[in-house]
């Protein structure tokens, strides 16, 4: 039984920071992480049964072609998702009356749609990447128990290595069903998730850095045929927090910037919104 301080449970029967009920969610649930982005997805529905917003977490749930979806936004980070993943499974997973674990567990799907910025230069803009795995360059994974594989330890490793690293990365595989799932037409690769917009993926302004190089150091790396293609703020966070507690879980990144050419994305727009209908015909069509 898990205690009220642990568990918050607000008067309405909701769970504490996204104000959600069990019945509020599908088991099939998009994030994304502007909350604007939200409306964008359920615009699409055939019809929107529930809405509600707290804080950054704006949450739709409906019916799209015969199949119930909800779409939460989880702002920006890994310390949001934390927080988003956390819930929905206990909204999946524990009797928020009796605060006890539910003697069956509830699978849910979570599919990322969000933004990205390529460090590859034969990535170009506009196209969509389908996240197969995702390295985390946040600390968050410091206060979880994350089962990683000898290979997924031996890839950090030498990232960390080649990079200059002052601590140790973490990698988590995506569902391979679910990247199969979109992989038509889709690019394939190893996402960095980093805890900042700037620094953290080589980018710089006025404020002066510690990690010299950092970005060319991530262009350059392999390990075997694997490289790094992209960078975004999310990925490592969803991709970890599924194996954690036994979920299933993608990312789809829409490039929105070219690092290598230094170019960005002249119709974001039309990208975002082509890879939220590329996202929904695939879910429409699969048996989710």
């Amino acid at each position: 039984m898990f205690a009220s301080s642990e568990l918050i449970v607000n008067p309405d029967g909701s769970i504490y920071h996204l104000h959600l009920r069990p019945e509020d969610i599908a088991s099939t649930i998009i994030v994304v992480g502007d909350p604007d982005r939200v409306a964008k997805v359920s615009h699409y529905f055939d019809r929107i049964d529930f809405q509600t917003h707290k804080r950054e977490f704006v949450t739709h749930t409906g019916y799209l072609g015969g199949k119930r979806l909800t779409v939460i936004s989880s702002g920006i980070g890994t310390d949001n998702v934390e927080i988003l993943m956390t819930e929905l499974d206990a909204l999946a997973n524990i009797d928020l009356q009796s605060r006890e674990i539910k003697p069956a567990h509830t699978v849910l799907n979570i599919i990322r749609i969000g933004t990205s910025g390529t460090m590859q230069a034969d990535i170009p803009t506009g196209s969509r990447l389908v996240s197969t795995a995702a390295v985390g360059l946040d600390n968050l994974m410091n206060f979880y128990d994350l089962p990683q594989s000898a290979e997924e330890q031996a890839f950090c490793s030498a990232l960390q290595q080649a990079a200059r690293l002052p601590f140790m990365p973490y990698r988590v595989s995506a569902d391979a069903d679910l990247v199969n799932l979109f992989a038509e037409g889709s690019e394939q690769g190893i996402t960095l998730t980093a805890p900042g917009f700037y620094a953290p993926q080589g980018r710089q302004l006025r404020a002066a850095q510690t990690l010299t190089g950092f970005l060319d150091h991530c262009v350059s790396f392999r390990m075997g045929q694997e490289r790094l293609t992209n960078f975004e703020m999310e990925t490592a966070a969803y991709y970890a927090f599924a194996r954690l507690l036994g979920h299933r879980a993608v990312s789809l990144n829409g490039i929105l910037a070219n690092r290598a050419l230094q170019r960005f994305d002249e119709n974001p727009e039309a990208t975002v919104d082509n890879l939220i209908r590329f996202a929904l015909e695939k879910i429409v069509a699969s048996d989710l």
